[in-house]
Formats: structure tokens, C-alpha cells, sequence
């Protein structure tokens, strides 16, 4: 058994995990604080809840919850270092909308941004778009003057599509190879563009089932491990018993013997049932690189993303870990100099 210390993880992209779904209809402040203390045991320090595409009023619901879970705990607003809004400007057709409810997708509003960022108390740090949708570009150039990272996901543009958004300020691919078409021309495409682009940087599930080993191999070499960034879109159900289940996001959603969530009807997949910490472990266990390379694209990367780079330094917050071959266990998780988790 070997002991480590690392930063605590940065994770940009969490719909939910262990039972708590952050797109739930009932969801309040308090799913928020809890939500945080059990990625604590994840050593998962800081991340972005993430709203997924909804009627207008759901998504403010969710930010002002957000919101008035970080003003009553110090440490809860220490590990939320903003929201991801992911949707609902996405691409309607069928493989890039994922499991993103057609009926309230639409195009992006930059009146409808101003609204959410009021309700979330300026909180909004990533929104996920669709560059091909009407108007795209305008609300891509408005958030990038005020401070908010797009996001080029769920979607299906051409080459020249990207570029253009890139221009505008788009700065960070979504789960770079999922959300988009089963099969796509081999050359050009929309991915080959987002790989090309420096100026993107580009997030990843590692959790094995959204893309193979090779894949991601190929696709982190290209795009230069510090452009890189590992991240778990985990849901609510991450850790829940294989089956059927029903939840508010994608209706009903299968949970398979390796853990992996999809539609029942058409296979898509409907995120991941890992948290960071699994994704780490999964490519640590599966890619060609080395440990302090994988944790760099789930510590460092994001959190210079999200300009909060000293949390990743020496004095910042740290996850104490034992490895050995049966997995990674978590010893001790500090946040802002407090220990919040210890096995």
C-alpha cells in the first residue's frame, strides 16, 4: 500500500451523486450542502453543480438554491466555485441533444443569461452551448465580455462553426466525443476542429464507458495534457443498484452491471455512474500516462480554469489517499485549511 497527497479534485461538471440530483424538482439548498459534504468523501474540494436544459423558471430555481446554500456554510461556498448551466441553446437532433429534453431546448438568450446570473447571485462561471444554434455567436462574444466561459457541447456544427466560435470566445469543449452523432464524416468534422483549436480547452469523462481508452489516449495527446481536463458528469445515480430506475433527467434511465447509465430505448448514454475519484482511478488503471499527469488534468487544469489555481498549490486543499491494487481509498480531505473527511 502507498500513501499520497494530492490537491483536492476540481470537478466542472456534477449533475448529482449517490441519490442527490441537483436537476431535481425538489430540490433546495439544503440538496446543495449535501451534495458538497458527500463529494467531500469523494475528495472532491471544489466544483460546479451543474444545471442541465429546463423551463426558465426550473433553472433559476436551481441557481438561487445554489446560491443560498453557499451564503449560510463557508465551506460549502469555498468547494461551489460556480455553476455550469449546460443547455439548453443545444442541438435538438437526436445523439447530440443526449438525454436533454427536447421540449425545452432553444436558442441562447443573452436576456435569459442575465436573468439566470441575477438569480444565482452572479455564480455563473460555464454555459454549454450548441455554436450552430441562431444567435450563438452574439451570446458567445456578451459572455466572454462579462466574465462566463461557453462551452461547444451537445451539438453538431461544421469545422467552420467552431472556428467561429472560438473567434467569439469560446474557450472549453463539453465532454469532448459524446453528445453528438453516432457516426460522423471521417474527415472534416466537429471534433477533428475542437482538437485543432488551441484556444479550446478540452473536458473528458473518464469513467470508461463514454469513451474507450484509445479514444481518450488519442484525444488528450492531441490536444496536450494541459489543455486537458478530467471531469465526472456524474449523476444522481452514480452508485445505485443496477436496474431501472425513474429521474427527473432523461425519464427512465438504466443502470447496468458495470455502472454504466444509458436510455433504455436508444442506448445513449445518460452520464456517468462515477464520481471524480473514479475517473482518476479508471485512467490511472487505463491510460498510458503518468499518476501526477491524470491528476494534474483533475486538480490544476480545472482550477486555473476557474482562476482559483492556488487550491492546487502547496498550502491549498489536499486529499490524503492510500493506493493499492484493489483501488484508491481516501484517508483525509481538507478544505480551506478544515478537515471536512476522514476514513
Amino acid at each position: 500500500m502507498t500513501s499520497r497527497s494530492w490537491p483536492g479534485l476540481v470537478d466542472l461538471q456534477v449533475n448529482g451523486y449517490a441519490g442527490i440530483d441537483v436537476n431535481a424538482d425538489d430540490m433546495t439548498a439544503q440538496t446543495v450542502v449535501d451534495l458538497t459534504r458527500v463529494l467531500w468523501t469523494q475528495g472532491v474540494t471544489t466544483y460546479l453543480p451543474t444545471v442541465i436544459t429546463a423551463p426558465e423558471e426550473k433553472i433559476r430555481h436551481v441557481l438561487a438554491a445554489v446560491a443560498e446554500a453557499r451564503r449560510h456554510d463557508p465551506l460549502v461556498a469555498h468547494s461551489i466555485a460556480g455553476v455550469h448551466v449546460e443547455g439548453p441553446a443545444l442541438n435538438a437532433d437526436d445523439g447530440p441533444r443526449g438525454a436533454h429534453d427536447p421540449a425545452h431546448l432553444r436558442d441562447p438568450d443573452i436576456a435569459e443569461l442575465g436573468r439566470w446570473q441575477h438569480a444565482a447571485e452572479g455564480l455563473v462561471r460555464i454555459v454549454t452551448l450548441a455554436p450552430e444554434r441562431d444567435r450563438a455567436l452574439e451570446y458567445i462574444r456578451y459572455a466572454a465580455a462579462h466574465g462566463i466561459r461557453t462551452s461547444i457541447g451537445h451539438c453538431a456544427p461544421g469545422p467552420d462553426q467552431v472556428r467561429e466560435a472560438v473567434a467569439a470566445g469560446a474557450t472549453l469543449s463539453t465532454h469532448l466525443g459524446n453528445g453528438t452523432h453516432r457516426t460522423l464524416p471521417r474527415h472534416p468534422n466537429h471534433i477533428w476542429a475542437q482538437l485543432a483549436a488551441d484556444a479550446l480547452t478540452a473536458m473528458f469523462i473518464a469513467d470508461g464507458h463514454h469513451l474507450p481508452a484509445d479514444a481518450l489516449t488519442a484525444m488528450i495527446r492531441a490536444k496536450g495534457v494541459d489543455r486537458s481536463i478530467l471531469t465526472s458528469d456524474s449523476a444522481a445515480l452514480a452508485g445505485a443498484a443496477p436496474g431501472l430506475h425513474r429521474t427527473p433527467v432523461g425519464g427512465d434511465v438504466l443502470v447496468g452491471e458495470d455502472g454504466r447509465l444509458s436510455l433504455p430505448r436508444s442506448g445513449l448514454l445518460a452520464g456517468s455512474g462515477r464520481s471524480l475519484l473514479g475517473c482518476v482511478a479508471w485512467a490511472i488503471h487505463n491510460l498510458p500516462l503518468r499518476e501526477d499527469e491524470v491528476v494534474r488534468m483533475a486538480t490544476a487544469n480545472p482550477a486555473r480554469i476557474l482562476g482559483v489555481a492556488e487550491r492546487a498549490e502547496a498550502g491549498g486543499d489536499r486529499v490524503d489517499i492510500e493506493i493499492d491494487d484493489d483501488g484508491i481509498r481516501i484517508s483525509t480531505v481538507t478544505v480551506a485549511g478544515a478537515v471536512v473527511h476522514r476514513s
